[in-house]
Parts: structure tokens; sequence; C-alpha cells
């Protein structure tokens, strides 16, 4: 089987090794990166059985127009981008299928992609214009496990674990940055709750843009949240909140 990978960056550049590694014909188009199996033309993507486009998500669907004059009709194409209600603006000439793999890191680009970064991750699939085994199959060769929804839920979830938490992680680096102390004596626990203010930038910017709707909303509950915490038994809450934590990740 023939894959394409479009956008060589930590997701699609992880892909490319791992998919390499399973012994599968694999070729990378990219703009930036260079080496065995890598290209810059489109049109070497049109025996490929299945097509994933990791660029940015303000790329995206000009990617997936342009696929449409090269690619045949059975061909599978997939994105991978942290918002899927958008990429399902319209029915596709090809097998288009809107996924996301819930992993990644805080760094960026091909240095920073690596084997094994899909292993027991979740990989979120919304089929509005049907699925395909294939796909299901390649992305569990991956390691990571299929978890199927509509565009809707998936981007208010994502709001919920991934968005809010980053934008909150950035406003937290920027409140304590006034207080020169602070900064001189943060540790480990200041470091972890700030680890997503080094997401990348484009990234960052297009999820809080294109997302903004439910972030707000999520933004809303965390209040809520506060509010119930410190006005009622904040010792128990937290025990709580402790134990279906440490479930949640065993």
């Amino acid at each position: 089987m023939k894959i394409g990978i479009i956008g060589l960056g930590l997701i699609g550049g992880s892909i490319f090794k791992d998919l390499s590694k399973l012994g599968y014909d694999v070729i990378g188009i990219s703009q930036s990166q260079t080496g065995n199996n890598i290209y810059k033309d489109y049109n070497e993507l049109k025996n490929c059985e299945i097509i994933f486009v990791c660029s940015a998500m303000n790329k995206t669907l000009s990617i997936l127009d342009k696929l449409e004059t090269i690619i045949s009709p059975n061909t599978i194409v997939t994105d991978v981008c942290s918002l899927k209600s958008f990429v399902c603006n319209k029915k596709r000439p090809y097998k288009f299928i809107p996924s996301h793999p819930m992993a990644g890191t805080e760094h960026k680009g091909f240095e920073n992609s690596l084997e094994g970064l899909f292993k027991n991750a979740k990989w979120v699939i919304t089929p509005v214009f049907g699925s395909d085994e294939k796909l299901v199959k390649i992305i569990e060769q991956l390691g990571a496990k299929v978890v199927k929804t509509t565009p809707q839920k998936h981007d208010e979830a994502v709001a919920l674990i991934s968005h809010m938490p980053m934008l909150i992680a950035q406003a937290i680096f920027k409140t304590a940055q006034e207080n020169e102390l602070a900064l001189e004596i943060a540790s480990s626990g200041f470091r972890d709750m700030t680890r997503l203010a080094m997401s990348n930038p484009e990234m960052a910017n297009d999820m809080i843009n294109m997302n903004a709707d439910n972030i707000q909303m999520s933004l809303l509950k965390l209040y809520k949240s506060i509010g119930d915490l410190t006005n009622s038994n904040y010792l128990e809450q937290i025990n709580e909140i402790k134990l279906n934590r440490q479930s949640m990740f065993i």
C-alpha cells in the first residue's frame, strides 16, 4: 500500500517515520524538508491509496481543494487538524475521513518528530462522509485507539482538554512574568503548569481564533468550577478530583 503524507512537521513526520518502519511505501510532500521519498510536487500522490494531510489548520482547506484535481475518487484522505467542523464544509470527490490524533508535544518541526508518538493515544475520527477500515487499520498499527464522534462534539471536547488549557497556561505565565521574584523561584510545578505555553504559535493562533466560541464556553464552565470548589467542602472535592484523575491516566 502506498501512503502519502502532506506536511512533515511533528505529526506528519512522526506518521512518516512510523509507517516507514512498518514497511509501507511512504512518500512525503514538504516544501521545507528534503530526503529519500520526500517531494515538493503534489502529483507524486496520484497513486497513493491513503493520504494524510498534516499541514497547519489555516492551510488545510486549500490543500483539500487542490487534491480534488489530482487524486482518484477511491483515494482515502484524512486530515489531522485539532478542529473538525471547519473541514466538513463540503463533500469531496474522494473518500474524505476527518480525523485528529490526540498526541503531540509542545515542540514543532520534523526534527522533533519521533517514532511511537501515537502509541496508546486516542485518535478521533468524525466520519460524516463515511469511514473505511483501511484507515482504521493504519491508525491501530500506529498504536492508537480509534474514537468516533461528531465534528461538533469533538470541537467542544478539545476546547475543554486542549485549547482552553493552552490559553490558561499562556495567561499564567503572562501574569507571573510581571513578578521578578516569582520567576526566580519558580520550579517544577510552575514549569509543568505552563508547558502548553510553549505550543507552536501558528497552531495556537489557529486554535484560539477558529474555536473561540467553544473556548469561551469552556472558560465559563471553568469559572463555575472554581466557584464551586471555593464555596463548599474543598477538601472533599479535591480528594474526589485526585482519585478521578488518577484513574483516568492509569
